[in-house]
């Protein structure tokens, strides 16, 4: 299945394929994530799992910004997401998420996988959206998450270890818990350009 969505080069199944859905009126993009699927590399040494449903597509040769808001509707089971991705193969990827915590409220997470999952608890919020940002800048990958798509905080600076040519970027939708979760995409933005100073909130 190839989806296009305005603004964006085409995008593609990562690895499994799943349920989307854009609404052309709302600009809205929905991802279902069946029950029970992940990505993860377990640093303590469980089975990795790669099953979670990504759409992406090719990151281009120089510096990007992807950015939207990000909200899981309905009811929610521990570790449901929507995320924005990066992937190269499945022992080098990142991905930036509204995840439901076992405390039973929403957060920023962060997960790098360099062979096994780097995963960092960010900040609860109230709302029933976040925005996220990842991009590309120079050799690095950059973090940043937002409550009104204006103010962009930092969340973390990293690198893959893989060629830069490797990398696709987009969206996914999480379950490893649950018995399905259903994450939508709004207000996407996309753009070939560098970020200037990454903790100064622009």
């Amino acid at each position: 299945m190839t989806l296009t969505l305005p603004g964006l080069p085409s995008l593609h199944w990562s690895g499994v394929v799943g349920e989307a859905a854009f609404d052309e009126e709302s600009h809205a993009l929905t991802l279902r994530a069946a029950g029970g699927v992940d990505w993860t590399n377990d640093a303590t040494g469980g089975p990795a799992q790669h099953a979670a449903t990504a759409l992406a597509f090719p990151a281009p040769e120089g510096d990007f910004v992807l950015s939207a808001r990000v909200r899981v509707v309905g009811a929610r089971s521990t570790f449901d997401a929507g995320a924005l991705p990066l992937w190269s193969t499945p022992d080098r990827w990142a991905k930036l998420c509204n995840e439901y915590s076992p405390q039973g409220e929403p957060m920023v997470v962060s997960v790098v996988t360099n062979d096994v999952s780097d995963d960092a608890n960010g900040p609860p919020f109230v709302a029933d959206a976040v925005f996220l940002r990842v991009a590309r800048t120079g050799p690095a990958y950059v973090f940043h998450f937002s409550l009104d798509g204006r103010a962009w905080r930092f969340v973390r600076l990293f690198r893959l270890h893989v060629d830069l040519s490797t990398i696709a970027i987009g969206f996914l939708a999480q379950a490893p818990m649950g018995d399905g979760a259903t994450a939508v995409f709004d207000d996407i933005r996309y753009a070939e350009r560098s970020l200037g100073d990454l903790r100064d909130l622009s």
